[in-house]
């Protein structure tokens, strides 16, 4: 596990104790003992450091079962001199490649054309680069004589990315970044902006703003709605279920075979029940009298002889009331 970047070349001897005896690929192929790795070299700028520089760099590392790369990085004179105009400096470029995984060793201020002398010096086995001839400093391909000598392991290129590419986005959008970093507190002096450009992009700021805030306010206004329409329809749901319920209540309490039927029904028959006369018992005790004679009240008269005159009438009660007498 790497737990410190690569350490720089200038800094530290060359780790290599075993005797340099030249490799072949095929050799190297098939692999050395562990005190002595293939020392595998790969240069470059490596401004803007990206996918594309790391990819390159993990091919030159996995070349070889036992490999040990060394990363050549060139200065900010010798670059401006022969490529061009740098965004990142010699120092931040450096310490880009310090702490790239695959890198075992930096080399500051690499040359431009490898010289057999510097590929002495730090015991250098093959040199890993894309196949794509380099013409640079009056030659049509500075690793010719590296091609020649077999020393030379090709890579991959990453269709896709380069410094270049990164570059030509940030000038073609170069407005957009020049109104960002405005409004991020840099000041038109430190962006090289003219006045007029500060103040047309201070103002195209203040639009977006309220282009922003209008978003927003659509947004929110369509989240409420939603949020409304939503709510009436559970409120909707709601009730149905509520009406429903209430139906069903009413039904089973007032419907046809519903329970207020059944207890009218049964006060009505109360009700009848009570106001419709007892029948009299079939057998009822008789008292102590004389079976000739059944009791009538005083007051009924025989209707077949009904007392044809007012003394008749009073005979018959002296009659009655003596008939009572002998009763007692």
């Amino acid at each position: 596990t790497l737990t410190a970047p690569a350490p720089f070349a200038d800094e530290r001897s060359c780790q290599c104790q075993a005797p340099h005896e030249k490799l072949t690929i095929a050799q190297a192929r098939l692999g050395t003992p562990a005190d002595r790795p293939v020392r595998v070299y790969a240069d470059g700028i490596f401004d803007l450091f990206h996918s594309g520089h790391a990819r390159a760099l993990m091919q030159a590392k996995t070349l070889f079962p036992n490999s040990y790369l060394l990363v050549g990085v060139c200065s900010d004179d010798l670059t401006h001199k022969f490529k061009g105009f740098t965004v990142m400096n010699e120092t931040e470029r450096y310490e880009a490649l310090r702490h790239c995984r695959y890198v075992d060793e930096v080399i500051r201020d690499a040359p431009w054309t490898l010289t057999p002398e510097f590929l002495e010096k730090h015991k250098i086995d093959f040199v890993a680069h894309d196949d794509i001839p380099y013409s640079s400093a009056g030659s049509d391909d500075v690793y010719k004589h590296i091609k020649e000598a077999g020393m030379f392991v090709p890579t991959q290129r990453t269709e896709g990315i380069s410094t270049s590419d990164i570059i030509t986005r940030i000038v073609r959008d170069y407005d957009v970044y020049a109104r960002r970093n405005l409004q991020r507190g840099y000041t038109a002096k430190q962006l090289n902006v003219s006045f007029i450009n500060e103040k047309k992009y201070r103002f195209q700021n203040q639009v977006d703003k309220m282009k922003e805030k209008v978003k927003n306010v659509e947004e929110k206004s369509k989240e409420f709605v939603y949020k409304v329409e939503e709510k009436s329809h559970d409120l909707i749901q709601k009730w149905e279920e509520k009406s429903r319920e209430f139906i069903g209540n009413f039904l089973e309490l007032f419907g046809p075979d519903g329970a207020w039927k059944q207890m009218f029904q049964e006060r009505s028959g109360r009700m009848l029940q009570a106001f419709s006369p007892r029948q009299s018992p079939s057998s009822s005790p008789t008292r102590g009298r004389s079976p000739s004679r059944s009791p009538s009240p005083p007051w009924v008269f025989n209707k077949a002889s009904p007392p044809s005159s007012p003394k008749a009438a009073s005979a018959s009660l002296s009659s009655m009331s003596e008939g009572d007498e002998d009763e007692k």
